[in-house]
């Protein structure tokens, strides 16, 4: 008895821990969007990540278990193509949104991860005829586009070109559309890699090849010598932001659903907008409008009420990597 109490305190701490945690990573993104261009951004953050998690996974290596090979490389590849493409538009998304506003739209890839899957595992399709399902599917779908074409000009985002009083650019809807899409199907195309690998030892490889895949995309059309020009304080906190909101609060998310279930750890992750919405508020003054107030509410239900029904294949992915 007193060692399960000790398993679910420990489980809320992870749990809590990776919620605060996954209320920044816009804010973060939205601050070094100044300084390193969304190529660069995204290979060091992803390079930084990829050196953290590296003792866990020469400690499980060691300890034996499931080899990383040419098998695994292979593997763990597939999903990290959408995964470069989600780390580079949502931090494009930044020039058109506050990043409250796409914390809360981001909230929308639990449906898309849930439709994804649907259609990537047949033994799951009984799902879509669930009320549940498909009322918090287009409850969400409508919150989501709600959330940022009210956008008004009392919003600041990265570059001034947004600050109209008008609605959203087309381009930046379709790039935030583009980089919540890819995020559902990175987290579905990751469940193989996970269950053969392990999510330390899958993590890693995924932070890896992320990480090379994003090196000549930045020297072809970003900046490699961003860090030299940026400062010493930005380039910390681009450190701590990859430590923390990329691995830190990966390996924080895998002992909360060990020890406290998927359902709870998932459910509890719709807190995440409502932290980054008051940080973002409170730093970067980003306030949103009543009809965004809405439709984030809205957005917020559906994915609740999709959450309920999602498929097995899609819940056991880390959120916001």
């Amino acid at each position: 008895m007193e060692r399960n109490t000790r398993q679910l305190s420990r489980g809320y701490a992870a749990l809590f821990a990776s919620i605060a945690i996954w209320s920044m990573p816009s804010l973060f993104q939205f601050y070094l969007v100044r300084y390193y261009e969304p190529f660069a951004q995204n290979f060091y953050r992803y390079s930084v990540a990829c050196l953290a998690i590296a003792p866990f996974v020469f400690y499980r290596v060691r300890r034996g278990g499931p080899k990383i090979d040419l098998h695994a490389l292979g593997v763990c590849l597939i999903p990290c193509i959408p995964n470069v493409i989600h780390q580079i538009t949502q931090v494009v998304s930044l020039f058109y949104m506050g990043p409250g506003v796409y914390a809360i739209f981001n909230r929308s890839s639990v449906i898309f991860t849930a439709l994804l899957a649907l259609a990537f595992f047949p033994e799951e399709r009984h799902i879509v005829r669930q009320w549940q399902f498909q009322l918090g599917t287009l409850l969400g779908l409508l919150g989501a586009f709600g959330v940022i074409w009210f956008q008004s000009n009392g919003q600041e985002p990265a570059l001034s070109a947004s600050r109209m009083g008008r609605h959203i650019a087309w381009p930046g809807l379709l790039i935030a559309f583009t980089a919540t899409f890819c995020w559902a199907l990175y987290a579905v195309l990751v469940k193989r890699p996970s269950a053969q690998l392990g999510a330390i030892r899958s993590f890693g490889v995924i932070s890896l090849i992320t990480s090379a895949l994003s090196f000549p995309l930045t020297l072809l059309f970003g900046r490699i010598d961003a860090p030299l020009h940026a400062g010493a304080h930005v380039n910390l906190i681009l450190i701590i932001s990859a430590i923390t909101c990329i691995t830190m609060a990966h390996v924080l998310y895998y002992v909360a659903i060990q020890e406290v279930g998927v359902a709870l750890a998932q459910t509890l992750q719709l807190l995440c907008p409502l932290g980054a919405l008051a940080l973002s508020a409170w730093i970067f003054h980003e306030r949103l409008t009543s009809a965004q107030l809405i439709s984030a509410a809205i957005l917020l239900i559906g994915a609740f009420l999709a959450m309920r029904t999602k498929p097995t294949a899609a819940v056991e992915t880390a959120e916001n990597i």
